[in-house]
C-alpha cells in the first residue's frame, strides 16, 4: 500500500478523533428553567439601585452618600474581635444606602452593609443580548464580593454588618477614596478603602482591623458574571474560577466541571490571583506586586524598619474553597461559590480588584501573567499557548496598522500565512512530484528482489542516492501542510474569549465571534477544500484512496467547524482559497514531467512473393 494514503489515513483518523474533544460544539440553544436565572438568594441586606445625586470627584465621582450619622447596631460579643447583632431586628436597625462610584471606565455601586461592591455597569460595552443597556458584571441581588473576618474559631460575618462611610477626605480636591467603618468589638474597629484610578478597571482595595493580632479576610468571589451575549447558553458554558499559584501557570477550574456532591478545595497556593468569568468579561482579585514591597520595605534604610515593613507587607492569598450549587444532571452549570484567604499582616489587607474585559493588551500591561486568564489548549497548552500570543500580537498589530476591520485582518492574514509558507510547500509539492517520478522503478525493484530483503533495502538507498532523496521524503513532505495546524488551534482558542472580536460585522456576518448564521463560510471552506485536492489529483496516477480523501477530510472539517466563530472559518476559507494559484501550478508542472503514455503502432504489412 502506498506510504503517503497511509499516513494521510492516520492524519484523517487523528483529525477524527481530536475533533469533537478539541473543537466542542455549542449547546443547542434552550431556555434557561425559571427560576434558575437568578443564582442564588438575595444576601442579606442587599441594597436595591436607584438614581442618586452626584457629587463632583477628581478621578471619580461619588454619589448617594450615606448620611455621616448612619446607625449601627450595637457590637456584641465574638472570639477575639467582637461582632454586630445580626438579626432581623438588628439589621432593620441599620440605614442601608448604596453608593455610586463613577470612573472614566466603570460605574460601580457599593453597599453600606458589609461594604461590598454589589454592581459594576461597563459604559464603553453594549450588551448584545439587549442594545438598549450596557454590559453589567453583577447578577441581579447578588454582590461582586463578600468579607468575613476569621479569628480563631470563630467568623466574623462583614457581610452582614451596617458600615458607616468617610464623606469628606477628597471630596473635590483630588484623590477620591472610599472609605467604610464599622466597629466589630469593644475596642475593635473594621475599615475598608476603596481606591480608584480615573482610567483603569483597577480598584485598589485596602483595610485594617484595629487590635487585631491575627487572623485572616475571607474573601468570597461572585457565583458567576452576568451574561450579556446574545447566545446566554455558550456564554454560560465559559463560567469559570482562574487561580494564578505564585509558582505555577494558571488554571482554569470550569463550573460544568465541578463535582455537584462536595465542595472542592485547592491546596496548591498561594496565589497571585484569582478570577471569576464569563466568555469576555471577569472579576478579579490580585496581591499586590511583591517585588515592589520588597523594595519599598529595603529603601527604609534602618533594619528594626525594614523587618516591620516585612511584616506589614500583604500576604498573597492563601486556601481557595470552592463549593458547586446543587442542579440536575442535565441543568448548565449557572453558579459556583469560591472564597480566597488573605491573612492578615499586622490587622492589615490589601488586594487589587479588577471589574472589567478581557482585553489582551490591558490584561497583559496589568503583568502577573494575569494575560493568561485564559489557559489556551488545555493539556495542548505548552503548545498553543505560544501560537495563541503570537497570533494576538499579529491581529492587533494589523488592525492598528491597517486601519481594517478585524474581518478584513483575518482575509489579510490568512493569505499572508499562506505567502510565507510557499517555498515550504513548493518544495513539499515537488518532492511530491519526485516520488511519483520514482515509483515505477521503486515496483520494479520490489518485483525483481523480493524474494531477498537485503538486496532490496540496498538497491532502495542507491535508487533514492541517484535523485537525491531518502526513504523519509515522504513524511518530510508531509510536514509542511501540518505547519498552518497551530495556527488553526490557537485561533481556535482565541476566537474563544477575544473582546476584541465581539460584535465585529462583516460583509454579511454580524458577529464574526459566532457562527455563520447561513452556514455560507463553513461550506466555502468545505468546497474550497475539495478544489484544493482535486486540482492536485490532475494529470496525476489514478488513485482511489486520494480520491476518497478528497471527499473525506471536506466533510470532517465541515462537521467540526460549522457551529464554530465564522471568523475562523473566514480564515480557513481564505487559506485554502489563497491555495490553489500554486496548487494549479504544480498540476500543470506534472503534466510536463509525466511521460506520455506510449501508442501502439501496427506492423506493416508485407506482401507475399
Amino acid at each position: 500500500m502506498d506510504r503517503r494514503f497511509i499516513i494521510a489515513i492516520a492524519l484523517t483518523t487523528i483529525v477524527v478523533l481530536l475533533v469533537p474533544r478539541i473543537f466542542p460544539a455549542p449547546a443547542a440553544k434552550r431556555p434557561i428553567p425559571a427560576g434558575r436565572a437568578a443564582v442564588g438568594a438575595r444576601a442579606a441586606g442587599a441594597p436595591a439601585a436607584g438614581t442618586p445625586a452626584t457629587v463632583g470627584v477628581a478621578g471619580a465621582r461619588i454619589d448617594s452618600l450615606s448620611p455621616a450619622g448612619a446607625a449601627v447596631a450595637a457590637p456584641g460579643t465574638l472570639g477575639t474581635l467582637g461582632g454586630t447583632d445580626t438579626s432581623a431586628a438588628g439589621r432593620a436597625a441599620a440605614t442601608v444606602d448604596t453608593i455610586t462610584v463613577a470612573t472614566g471606565r466603570v460605574v460601580y455601586r457599593f453597599s453600606t452593609v458589609g461594604a461590598m461592591p454589589v454592581g459594576a455597569l461597563l459604559p464603553g460595552y453594549r450588551s448584545l443580548a439587549n442594545r438598549a443597556r450596557q454590559v453589567e458584571l453583577a447578577r441581579e441581588g447578588m454582590p461582586l464580593l463578600r468579607f468575613r473576618l476569621l479569628a480563631g474559631t470563630d467568623t466574623v460575618p462583614l457581610d452582614r454588618m451596617p458600615f458607616a462611610v468617610d464623606t469628606v477626605a477628597g471630596v473635590g480636591r483630588g484623590a477620591a477614596p472610599l472609605v467604610f467603618r464599622a466597629p466589630v468589638g469593644p475596642a475593635s474597629e473594621a475599615i475598608i478603602t476603596y481606591t480608584f484610578a480615573p482610567d483603569s478597571y483597577l480598584v485598589r482595595v485596602s483595610g485594617e482591623v484595629t487590635g487585631a493580632r491575627g487572623g485572616a479576610l475571607l474573601i468570597t468571589l461572585p457565583n458567576g458574571v452576568r451574561s450579556e451575549e446574545v447566545d446566554s447558553l455558550d456564554d454560560i458554558r465559559h463560567l469559570a474560577y482562574v487561580a494564578k499559584p505564585v509558582r505555577d501557570d494558571a488554571r482554569s477550574i470550569a463550573f460544568a466541571s465541578l463535582d455537584t456532591a462536595r465542595a472542592q478545595t485547592e491546596r496548591d497556593g498561594p496565589y497571585t490571583w484569582v478570577a471569576s468569568k464569563n466568555k469576555y468579561f471577569l472579576v478579579a482579585l490580585l496581591t499586590p506586586d511583591s517585588a515592589m514591597s520588597a523594595a519599598a520595605c529595603a529603601r527604609t534604610g534602618d533594619a528594626a524598619a525594614a523587618q516591620a515593613c516585612a511584616a506589614a507587607r500583604p500576604r498573597p492569598f492563601t486556601d481557595l474553597a470552592i463549593a458547586p450549587a446543587l442542579r440536575a444532571k442535565r441543568d448548565p452549570a449557572l453558579n459556583a461559590a469560591a472564597t480566597i484567604t488573605q491573612p492578615l499582616a499586622s490587622g492589615r489587607f490589601a488586594f487589587e480588584m479588577y471589574t472589567g474585559p478581557q482585553e489582551w493588551r490591558r490584561l497583559r500591561a496589568i503583568g502577573r501573567d494575569f494575560d493568561h486568564v485564559n489557559p489556551y489548549g488545555g493539556w495542548l497548552r505548552g503548545f498553543v499557548q505560544p501560537f495563541a500570543t503570537i497570533c494576538m500580537r499579529m491581529l492587533l498589530w494589523m488592525h492598528d496598522q491597517l486601519k481594517l476591520s478585524y474581518g478584513w485582518v483575518l482575509v489579510i492574514f490568512g493569505i499572508a500565512v499562506r505567502l510565507i509558507l510557499w517555498p515550504l510547500n513548493q518544495s513539499a509539492m515537488r518532492s511530491s512530484l519526485k516520488m511519483q517520478a520514482l515509483q515505477p522503478e521503486m515496483q520494479e525493484i520490489q518485483k525483481r528482489l523480493g524474494s531477498d530483503p537485503q538486496k532490496q533495502q540496498a538497491a532502495m538507498m542507491e535508487l533514492y542516492r541517484k535523485h537525491k532523496m531518502s526513504p523519509m521524503s515522504p513524511v518530510l513532505g508531509c510536514l509542511p501542510m501540518l505547519i498552518p495546524m497551530p495556527v488553526l488551534f490557537a485561533l481556535f482558542f482565541v476566537f474563544q474569549n477575544t473582546i476584541e472580536f465581539r460584535g465585529v460585522p462583516f460583509l454579511w456576518l454580524g458577529d464574526i465571534s459566532q457562527k455563520d448564521p447561513y452556514y455560507i463560510l463553513p461550506v466555502l471552506m468545505a468546497v474550497s477544500m475539495y478544489l484544493l485536492s482535486w486540482i492536485g489529483m490532475r494529470n496525476a496516477p489514478p488513485n482511489p484512496q486520494a480520491k476518497m480523501m478528497s471527499y473525506m477530510l471536506p466533510g470532517v472539517m465541515l462537521f467540526a467547524l460549522h457551529n464554530l466563530a465564522s471568523g475562523l472559518n473566514l480564515y480557513y476559507a481564505v487559506q485554502n482559497l489563497a491555495s490553489l494559484p500554486q496548487q494549479w501550478l504544480i498540476a500543470k508542472e506534472r503534466a510536463k514531467t509525466t511521460p506520455a503514455k506510449a501508442v501502439p503502432v501496427a506492423a506493416p504489412r508485407v506482401a507475399k512473393g
